[in-house]
Parts: C-alpha cells; sequence; structure tokens
C-alpha cells in the first residue's frame, strides 16, 4: 500500500497532468473544428515532439505492466519484445515517411484515406478502417488493466480495494474523454512529454537504486533455484521458432496500428519523422531495461512477496513501492498510470477518425467538415468507455487474449497499406479476398488453439508458429492469385496516386 505521502504526490502531478491535456487546445492554437487539426495536431509536430508522441504511443501503461509480468511467468520467450523494435523501426522508416507525403499532399487523416485512392477501392477502404478499429479496441483495454495494476498496488490492504479502483477508473476517463474531446492530439502530445518525462525517471531510478541496495541481478539470480534460473537463461528448443515468428510478426504490425499511423501523419515534416524515428530506438533501451524487472524482483524480497501472493502484474509496482520512498513512488506510479491514459486518448482519436473519414462519411459524404470533426470528438469518447466497460466485465486474462487477436487481425492489412506505399500491382478484389482469407484464418487458429492456452502460438509443419504470420501468408498467396487471376482476364488496377506522389 501507498502511504500519505506518495498519494499526494501522485495526485499533485495528476492535477498538472490534467492541466495540460486541458492547455493543449491553446498550444499552437488552430481550427479544432478541421479534423486534421483536432486529429492529427494540424500536423505541425516536431521531432522532439514527434518522438515524445511516438513513445507515450507505443511504450504504455501495459508495456510497463505486461513486458515484466510476463517475463516473470512464461519466461525467455517473452524476451521477443524487446529486440523486435530494432525491426519493428526499420520498418517504419521504409513506410512511414512514404505515407506520409502522399498524406499531405492530398489531406489524408488515415491509412484507410491512402488505400482508397490507391486501389480505387471504397469498399477495401472500409474494410482496413474496420479492420483498424477492432484491433485497436482491446488495445485500449489493455491499457486500463495496466492502470488497475498500478491502483491495486496502491490500495492494497485497504479494504475495498476493487471498488475504490474502479470508480477511480472511471473518474480518470471522464476526464480524458474530456480534455481529448477540447484538446484533440494537441492534449495527447503535451501530456505525453509529461508521461514519458516521468517514465524515464522511474526506469532510471530503479535499475540504479535496486542494485546498489538490494544486489541487483547477481543477488536476483542467486536466489533462484535450478529450474527458475533454466526459465529465464535458456530457450527451449521447441519455442525457437515461435519466438521468432512472435518477433517477426510483432514488429510487422506495429506501424499497421492506426494510433502508430495517427502519430506518424501528424509530423510537420517528411525528415523530422524520419530523425524521430531513428531515434525511437532509444526506447528500446528502456523497453530492455523495463522487461528485466521480472527478473529484478527476485532480489527484493517484499516485492516478491506480493507479486507471489498477488500475481506477476504487480512487479513494477511493487518494485517502485518496495523500494522508494513514498514521496517518489507516487511519483512513478503516476508515469505508469498516466502510461495508459496518454496511449488510450491516441488510440481512441484514431479510431474515431477511421471511423468517421472511412467508415461514417461513405455512408453520408455531404456531411461537413465541421460535423466530421464534431462525431469524431464524441466517438473518442464513447471507444474509450466501451474499452473500459469492457475491462470491468471481462477478466483481465481474457483482454490479454484478445489484444493477441488484435495483432493477428491488424497484420491482415499489410498488403494494403505496406506494399500499397509501393506498388499498385495488386488487384483490389484479389486484396479484399486475401483480407478476408487471413482474418477468417487467424480468427479460427487463435480460437481453437489460443484462447485455451493464453498464446497467439498455432502448430505448423515446422513447429509452433505466430499465428500472424501463418495468416498474413495465407492472405499474400489468395492476393498474389487472384491478381494473376484478374490480370490474366484483362482486369488491371487503376491507382488515382502516382508514384512520384508516394515519394514527395
Amino acid at each position: 500500500m501507498l502511504g500519505l505521502a506518495g498519494i499526494i504526490s501522485f495526485i499533485v502531478l495528476f492535477v498538472i497532468f490534467i492541466f495540460l491535456g486541458f492547455y493543449g487546445a491553446y498550444w499552437r492554437k488552430g481550427n479544432l473544428d478541421l479534423l486534421h487539426e483536432w486529429g492529427l495536431a494540424g500536423r505541425r509536430l516536431g521531432t522532439i515532439l514527434i518522438w515524445f508522441l511516438m513513445g507515450a504511443d507505443l511504450y504504455t501503461a501495459y508495456t510497463f505492466i505486461a513486458v515484466p509480468s510476463s517475463l516473470y511467468a512464461k519466461g525467455a520467450i517473452y524476451f521477443f519484445a524487446v529486440p523486435y523494435v530494432s525491426l519493428t523501426f526499420a520498418i517504419a522508416m521504409l513506410t512511414m515517411p512514404r505515407l506520409w507525403a502522399v498524406s499531405r499532399n492530398r489531406g489524408y487523416v488515415t491509412a484507410a484515406d491512402f488505400v482508397k485512392d490507391r486501389f480505387n477501392s471504397r469498399i477495401l477502404a472500409v474494410l482496413v478502417a474496420l479492420t483498424g478499429v477492432v484491433a485497436e479496441l482491446p488495445y485500449i483495454a489493455l491499457q486500463i488493466v495496466g492502470m488497475k495494476s498500478v491502483l491495486q498496488m496502491m490500495l492494497l490492504g485497504m479494504g475495498n480495494e476493487a471498488l475504490v479502483s474502479e470508480i477511480s477508473l472511471i473518474i480518470a476517463f471522464i476526464i480524458l474523454a474530456a480534455f481529448t474531446y477540447t484538446s484533440g492530439l494537441r492534449g495527447a502530445a503535451l501530456t505525453g512529454v509529461f508521461k514519458d518525462i516521468l517514465i524515464w525517471i522511474t526506469v532510471i531510478s530503479i535499475i540504479v537504486i535496486v542494485p546498489l541496495q538490494y544486489g541487483g541481478f547477481t543477488h536476483a539470480f542467486s536466489v533462484m533455484n535450478s529450474a527458475q534460473l533454466a526459465k529465464y537463461s535458456v530457450l527451449p528448443s521447441n519455442l525457437q521458432l515461435a519466438y521468432w515468428s512472435l518477433f517477426f510478426g510483432s514488429a510487422l504490425a506495429l506501424y499497421l496500428y492506426p494510433h502508430a499511423i495517427n502519430g506518424s501523419l501528424s509530423a510537420d515534416d517528411k525528415n523530422k519523422l524520419m530523425y524521430s524515428t531513428a531515434l525511437l530506438p532509444i526506447y528500446g533501451i528502456g523497453l530492455a531495461i523495463i522487461a528485466l524487472f521480472g527478473i529484478l524482483v527476485f532480489a527484493v524480497p517484499s516485492a516478491l512477496n506480493v507479486v507471489t501472493k498477488y500475481g506477476g502484474a504487480l512487479a513494477v509496482p511493487a518494485l517502485v513501492v518496495s523500494t522508494m520512498p513514498d514521496w517518489a513512488a507516487g511519483i512513478m506510479l503516476l508515469g505508469i498510470f498516466v502510461g495508459g491514459l496518454v496511449p488510450a486518448a491516441i488510440m481512441a482519436i484514431a479510431s474515431a477518425n477511421l471511423l468517421v473519414r472511412n467508415v461514417i462519411k461513405e455512408v453520408k459524404p455531404s456531411i461537413t467538415p465541421k460535423g466530421e470533426t464534431s462525431l469524431a470528438k464524441w466517438i473518442s469518447a464513447v471507444i474509450k468507455f466501451i474499452a473500459l466497460a469492457f475491462v470491468f466485465l471481462v477478466p483481465s486474462t481474457y483482454a490479454i487474449n484478445l489484444q493477441l487477436l488484435g495483432g493477428i487481425i491488424i497484420t491482415q492489412t499489410l498488403p494494403a497499406v505496406f506494399l500499397g506505399l509501393y506498388t499498385d500491382w495488386f488487384n483490389p478484389w484479389a486484396l479484399t479476398a486475401g483480407w478476408a482469407t487471413g482474418m477468417i484464418s487467424g480468427t479460427y487458429m487463435f480460437a481453437t488453439f489460443g484462447l485455451p492456452r493464453a498464446t497467439a502460438l498455432y502448430p505448423s509443419p515446422f513447429g509452433l508458429l505466430y499465428a500472424a504470420i501463418t495468416a498474413l501468408a495465407l492472405n499474400l498467396v489468395v492476393s498474389v492469385v487472384g491478381t494473376l487471376i484478374a490480370r490474366a482476364a484483362g482486369y488491371k488496377t487503376k491507382s488515382n496516386i502516382s508514384a512520384e506522389e508516394l515519394k514527395g
């Protein structure tokens, strides 16, 4: 349980967070009745702000909670979450500047806007948009799961923890919905800087103070038994292919998520976007340290007792409370807590942009720019509370499983989005058939093998594979074969985007 000084520091900093969220409406003020101003911060964020925003976007409360807790519970295979960032940012460098260039020139707000013109297909664009929204919802829910872990640690032993935690989350999300409605991505950018400063303070403090006071990793490994040592240091041969497929599949998926694309499109210059992306591996260093907290917890007896009793999800909060003065622990727990609120805001904004621009506007093309933005603001609020209700109604283990399904789902947009940035060779109907094949096969694999085992792996002739990879392979086969058949029959894609526009 967190002491009074910690609760006070938590509340004081949360008030500052709220102020920054609402102040975003007046910072670099633009016409917030336009969707690109509200949802993309007017496309005016520079290198440092994009770096902070994408860090807030991609390194979240759930990352802070799930990566170390998964490593603690399952062992070395979950370390895949660390090296995959080295590949995902390379993929981002190959794709996001091209998407940014054509989006700036043509006024696109979403990836589905691009798909619609690239393949001259409204249906394919709608499917890409809906896929993004569906994949995003459990991702938002998982931020709340991470935030609940912080509140659980703060209220431990207090009594009525569950009720107080739920009330606190509802209040936090009402505030989040209010400043997101008011400030849009500007508020998320400012609070993202604040959140990331607190996160880095937390990471550096723990990795310095715990080894000095408790002996660090040397002591952690010394108290483990042989089975535990093997669990964390050796990857079983039957899981090696699974590890590499999780590594590769996760790297492919990350920048297909609407929130990652939304953050990239808010840059004010292609070169600044590239510079900020090149700097993002610095967050990978932080992620590696965070993952190792799942092992470092063995060095702190009081933290290990909490984790043993209440579960690995409390690994980092328990380390914070067990090793830091109350006032400092309050600051660090607030960093993790708002580490859920900031990405939840960005994810809700990105989802609302997709629904308004690529679904509702297709049904009602006469909607005005102001009406479009107003509707997106309300939808973003609704999405947040749908995710909140999801967490209250569904056990956390199912929420985690569905997030893994989200990765399988979003990967099926890769042919239309990523490959579409380099070629218009594919036939839109073939891409649609490929998307359907990937969605059906991926969902089937997850439903038949994933849910009972809490994993997104599926057996193949070569061993266990991340289902997203298998489903994407089937997707690509259908897309290529379908395009060859269409071209043989004389059908060709009529793209509305030239190759020069993609180069910027």
